[in-house]
Formats: C-alpha cells, sequence, structure tokens
C-alpha cells in the first residue's frame, strides 16, 4: 500500500490557514483529506462544513473528508487514523495537520522521520506557512515561532496582501527571502490557492532541484554586505540577490533603493554556499555529522547537490534539525557545470565556521 502523503500547514494566529483549509476541503478536487488540528484553537473549522459533531474526536464531513482534533500525540493519532483506514472505516487520500499559531513545525516534521510506525505508513510531503501581511512585520519582530514558521516552510504564502501597500509587500517579500530563499511566495487572496500549490510538493524529497530563486544564487551581490571573499576564486558565499529584469516592484523603478530590509536582523537567516572544486566525500561527512551534532536544533532546514570526489553522479542531502540524509542523484549532464550548491537556513548559525569548515573539505 502506498504511503499517504501529508502536509504540516502552519502560520501566526489569524493568517489565515482556517480560511485556506476550508477552501481546500470544500474545492471539488475529489481528493478526500484527513485535517488533524493540533489543539482547536480560536478559529477551529465551523460546524457548517461539518457534518456530524459526534463524541468522537473524529468527525465525518459532507465531502467525504474527515476532521479529527488531538489534544495528545501526534503520532498515536497518526497511527490510529492509518489503522482505521488499512480497516476500511475511515476513507482519506491524504493529511493535512494544522498546527496552533504558535507551533514550531520543527517536531512535527521530525516525526515523520523519527517514528518507525508514521514512517512506514506516511511520506511528510511538505510545510506549508501562511504570512500574514498586514500583522508580519510586528509577528516576525517580536516571536520567534514566526520566524521559525518561515525558515521552516517549503511554500510561504502571504495572506490579506490586499491591506498593505506594494512597498510594505515589498519589503515583507525581501525579509521572508533572506529567511528563505528556498521557498516560493505567493500571495493567498481569501485561501484562494491552487490545490496543485499546496499538495504534492515534494519538499522532503530528495531531488536534484535546489529551489532557489537563481538570483538569490547570482555570482555577486549588488549591495555588498555580508559578502565576503576568502581570496581564493573556487567558493562564493552569497547572501543577497541581483534583481533581475523579473523584478517589477515599484520600489526598484528609482535607483534600486533596497535599504528597506536592513532595518532589521532576523535571527532565522539563510546563506548559500557554492564550490566548483568537488568535495571530498570523508571530510565532508564528518563535518557534517559534527555541525549537525552541535548546532541541530537551531538548523532548520538545508539542502545541497554536490560534487563530489569519486563519482560521476550528484549527491543530493538534506536535513531537518539533527535529522540529515543523502542519496546518489542523476549523472552531471556533459557539459554541465560541475558546482557544488548548499543552502542552510537556520537560527543564527555561525556562517564562518560552516564557510571555514566547508572550504576544508574540499578535496
Amino acid at each position: 500500500m502506498s504511503l499517504i502523503p501529508a502536509t504540516i500547514l502552519t502560520g501566526f494566529l489569524g493568517s489565515g490557514k482556517t480560511t485556506l483549509l476550508k477552501r481546500v476541503l470544500t474545492e471539488a478536487h475529489g481528493q478526500k483529506i484527513a485535517v488533524v488540528e493540533n489543539e482547536f484553537g480560536e478559529e477551529n473549522i465551523d460546524n457548517e462544513i461539518l457534518v456530524a459533531d459526534t463524541t468522537e474526536n473524529i468527525i465525518q464531513m459532507s465531502n467525504g473528508c474527515i476532521c479529527c482534533t488531538i489534544r495528545d500525540d501526534l503520532r498515536a493519532t497518526l497511527a490510529d487514523l492509518a489503522t482505521r483506514r488499512r480497516k476500511g472505516e475511515l476513507d482519506f487520500e491524504r493529511v493535512v495537520i494544522e498546527t496552533t499559531g504558535l507551533a514550531d513545525p520543527g517536531p512535527v516534521a521530525q516525526t515523520f522521520f523519527m517514528d518507525d510506525e508514521v514512517a512506514e505508513q506516511y511520506l511528510l510531503d511538505a510545510v506549508v506557512t501562511l504570512v500574514d501581511a498586514k500583522h508580519a512585520a510586528q509577528q516576525l519582530n517580536d516571536r520567534q515561532e514566526a520566524r521559525r514558521q518561515v525558515g521552516f516552510a517549503d511554500r510561504l504564502f502571504i495572506s490579506k496582501a490586499d491591506l498593505v501597500s506594494a512597498d510594505e509587500l515589498d519589503a515583507l517579500t525581501h525579509r521572508l527571502k533572506h529567511m528563505n530563499p528556498r521557498s516560493p511566495i505567493a500571495r493567498a487572496h481569501f485561501g484562494e490557492v491552487p490545490i496543485r500549490e499546496v499538495f504534492d510538493l515534494r519538499g522532503f524529497n530528495l531531488n536534484a532541484k535546489l529551489d532557489i530563486d537563481p538570483d538569490f544564487l547570482g555570482g555577486h551581490s549588488d549591495h555588498g554586505h555580508d559578502h565576503h571573499d576568502h581570496g581564493h576564486d573556487h567558493a562564493h558565499h552569497d547572501h543577497d540577490h541581483e534583481h533581475g529584469e523579473h523584478c517589477d516592484h515599484p520600489s526598484h523603478a528609482h535607483g534600486h533603493g533596497h535599504g528597506h530590509h536592513h532595518h532589521h536582523d532576523d535571527d532565522v537567516k539563510s546563506f548559500v554556499y557554492r564550490s566548483d572544486r568537488p568535495f571530498n566525500p570523508a571530510k565532508l561527512e564528518d563535518f557534517l555529522g559534527a555541525i549537525v551534532q552541535v548546532y541541530g536544533p537551531r538548523m532548520l532546514r538545508y539542502k545541497g547537490v554536490l560534487h563530489m570526489q569519486g563519482t560521476d553522479r550528484k549527491v543530493i542531502f538534506q536535513g531537518v534539525h539533527q535529522l540529515m540524509g543523502s542519496d546518489l542523484g542523476p549523472e552531471w549532464v556533459e557539459g554541465e557545470a560541475r558546482v557544488s550548491k548548499m543552502v542552510f537556513i537556520g537560527i543564527d548559525l555561525p556562517r564562518d565556521i560552516l564557510v571555514q569548515g566547508l572550504d576544508q573539505a574540499l578535496a
């Protein structure tokens, strides 16, 4: 039996998670979805879309979806749902876990890798984070949980964008991109999001795509902060992205005034490491293993597509906190530049230590 895909839906209070969920549940896509709510918060799914409110915590909905609330253990709930599905008591194709507004998605994501029973039945597809444009700046300034939710995301949706000015939206988009360059950012107007942008994103897949805006990977930065070259030309450590033609935000029309995203210095940051010299596999494994031991709790998501000595195939690795996996990917194509690229997203990660250690692991 194939694995049940699971999506973690996160976002701060009022960001519109429930609106998005309702739309996903009522849209006629013909999929049967089980929604697991990590405690009913103040914005629980309204009874009007539920058929019968039974004493049990699993509720069948009119469109065949089911909804269940957990106050206890996510692991036990997922196991129970899978068992009942196997017995034919419940019918669903995928699971969406809605976390409470203050939750850190990390432990929820880890459940899918740490727990054998869950891992045998479910496949973690992606973390989807909603950001409320109107309150985001304040929430990101005040709450680390909100910043973590951004760092963890495979896909970011900005809700309530119509309530802020174009400049504010532009500043928020910049800020989110610096915290998490892996995630595409789209707007969600009252939860109206195409279902294909929410499901089957394969964010935890070991695929050979490193989804970073190519401009973010650009060879040199256009405003020089945080950019250092160690006097050798094989490795670039870029944090900034150039703005290409695609960038049509009004604030760039007048002389690239990007001062706006330096007012705050978020603790959730990302940086990209690139090198066209191959890695020594043993050295790299030792270094990454050591880093994850020490900084794992602060490492939210990280991924790399690597050029390794001794193989003609790409090596792909990715991780969540202390959990790291790697795999051989496809062969480097004839004429393709063999460049290692990695992105690290975390809380106050010691960039210099990482860069130095990675440089030393090169062959």
